[in-house]
Order: structure tokens, then sequence, then C-alpha cells
């Protein structure tokens, strides 16, 4: 009785610190579309977004986690076209990553890295991850949408695969010679990757080698984004009183760089307010993972809980220009509809959970 207790009151807890992340991000989305390129429309959708998220996450929590298990393979197969469905629906900001459907633009990478996990933890449930069979078949679930994500392009979400993928592993139980030969392989293949990209993806990564090097252009964004962090000095400028993102000298303040906005408004206090939240929810999340003995389960909140932390550092590095800048949201915070209602799905799925399979 007194764990069951516990339990409620971790749920709770991870709910309190996944909506005051929303609200944040809604009120930096609000001073955001203050400036002079007037976004009070994508406020208002982030709004919309929050709603539908809201009330899909309370369908979904109804639902038992373990029925996930036996959907994976058929959520994995729906995944597979959309995710090639993005190649004929036309290009946003010069990348296929979209299907419009109405006002609104939906992403299925999103869906595709949380659909992934559940895969993954699905098939390794009951297998033994050391096996050669078991091993190539997991890189071919993990490939296929990886492949279709590099080419859309999108390497920052390509990259969050591969990150998934070593984690789920670990968790799993691979062997060191396993992910010894995985990292080496990587490595190795890295001239190949190289030579695929995009020359846009090349600049940007030479760029956050040198900024200078292209100034005005490609280098443009990384500089203001570092120029209006330091703006903010120790208490910030004051909420709606931010000079580089109202004025627009920082491009896309409402998605990749949001984040600077916090730190120019609300400076230095702000963002270890917000450092301090974040990690309480990474905290709630991992309480997950070790309230369970549930193998399947255990997997698939490692995966989730990986998700998170690996795009709350790559997209503040990345504003810091310590990570090229690849376009990865800021979970809960950035403006994007497909990225709140997986995070929220992904949190309902973590609370289901911890509801269903306690300790005993």
């Amino acid at each position: 009785m007194l764990k069951y207790f516990k339990s409620r009151i971790g749920d709770n807890m991870l709910f309190f610190w996944t909506y005051l992340l929303i609200f944040i991000g809604l009120l930096l989305l609000f001073s955001a579309s203050k400036g002079v390129l007037m976004k009070e429309g994508l406020f208002l959708k982030q709004c919309i977004w929050l709603v539908s998220a809201t009330v899909i996450a309370i369908f979904v929590k109804k639902i038992d986690y373990r029925d996930f298990r036996k959907i994976a393979p058929a959520l994995y197969l729906i995944m597979l076209p959309l995710l090639l469905a993005v190649f004929f629906s036309g290009k946003v900001s010069g990348a296929s990553r979209w299907i419009r459907i109405g006002l609104f633009n939906f992403q299925p990478s999103e869906f595709a890295k949380l659909i992934t996990v559940i895969t993954l933890s699905s098939y390794f449930a009951e297998r033994d991850v050391r096996r050669f069979p078991v091993f190539f078949a997991s890189l071919i679930i993990m490939g296929l949408p990886f492949l279709l994500i590099l080419q859309q392009p999108d390497l920052g979400t390509a990259f969050i695969f591969i990150i998934i993928f070593f984690a789920i592993l670990y968790q799993a139980g691979a062997s060191r010679l396993q992910m010894a030969v995985l990292f080496c392989a990587g490595l190795f293949s890295s001239p190949v990757l190289w030579f695929m990209m995009k020359p846009y993806q090349r600049e940007r990564i030479l760029t956050f080698v040198n900024p200078m090097r292209d100034p005005l252009g490609k280098g443009y964004n990384l500089i203001q984004s570092i120029i209006t962090i330091g703006s903010g000095g120790f208490l910030g400028r004051g909420y709606l009183r931010g000079t580089q993102t109202k004025l627009a000298f920082l491009p896309e303040y409402h998605t990749d760089f949001i984040f600077c906005v916090l730190a120019e408004e609300l400076g230095f206090i702000g963002i270890m307010i917000l450092f301090a939240i974040y990690f309480m929810f990474f905290k709630a999340v991992a309480g997950t993972i070790s309230s369970t003995r549930d193998r399947f389960a255990k997997l698939m909140a490692t995966g989730i809980l990986v998700i998170f932390i690996a795009q709350a550092v790559i997209n503040i590095s990345m504003t810091m220009g310590l990570f090229p800048v690849v376009g990865i949201p800021l979970p809960f915070i950035s403006y994007g509809g497909s990225s709140l209602m997986v995070s929220l799905i992904s949190v309902v799925l973590l609370v289901n959970i911890k509801e269903n399979s306690l300790m005993f």
C-alpha cells in the first residue's frame, strides 16, 4: 500500500514537471510572437496542439503499456510508409520532413523515434541480444527509419536514433564486444556519411568548427545565438524585453533557438532554473526505470529517457556553439505540435509503466 501511494506521488510529480516545462515554453513562445515578425499565429497553433495532445494523452493513458508490445509490429509498419510519404509532400525550408494537414504540418520522424523505441523494446523483451541473428535483426529495425530520415535530410534526428539504439542495446545486456564493434563500425563509416551529406549539412559542421568562415551566411545563426545568450547577463533583460529576438536578429527563435529567448530575457538565473526543472523531470523518468522488473517496460522507459536527454543536451549545446546546428527541438519548450504530442504520449507511457508494473 505504501509503495502504491509513493507511486501516485511520483506520477503526479512527473506530470507536474512536464506541464511546468510546457508552461515555460508557452511563455517563451508568447514573448517570441511579439517581435517584428509577429508570430502570434504560431502561439495560437501551439495552444491548439497542446489541447489536442492532452486529449490524445488522456486516451493513451487508458491503454495498458503491455498492449503496445502487441501492436509494435503494426505501428512499425505504419511508420515506414509515413516516412516515405514525406518525400512526396513537398519541401518546407528546403527539407522533406513534414506532411501538410490543413494549416498544420505533421512530422512523422518525431513519432518514428517513439515507435522505434517501442519496437526495439518489444523485440528484445524475450530475446538474447548477444545472439548474432537477434543483434543483426535489431540493426535492420533501427536502420530502416534511420536511413529514411537521413535522406529527408534530417541529420539531427538520425543522430538521435543512433543514441537510442546504443542505450537500448546496453540496457538489453549487449556485450562490450558488440558495443565496441558497433562503435568502431560507426567511426570508420563516418567518412562515407560525410559524402552522403548535403552540401549545406557539411557546411554546418565546418561552420561549427569556425563560425567566422561565413559570418553573414552559414555562421550567422550560431554567431547571433551566442550573442543573444551572452546579452542576457546574470538577471536578463526582462520578460518581453529581448532585443535580439524581438528585432529578429536571431532567426528561428521560436523553434531551434528558443533557449536563446530564455537566456536573453531571464539571464543566467533563468537558465539555472530551467536546468533544475529538467533535472527533476529526468530524475522522475529515471525513477520509472528503477521501479519495474518488466524487461519490456524497462527498455522502453530507457529509450524514452534517452530521447528527452539527448534532445535537451543537443539543442542547448548547439545554441552555445558546442554542437553543430542540426534542428533538434528543446523538449516541451520549442514550437512544434508533433514534438509536443509525442513528448506527452511518452510521459503518459512512463506513468502507465509506473502504475502497472510496480516492484513487489
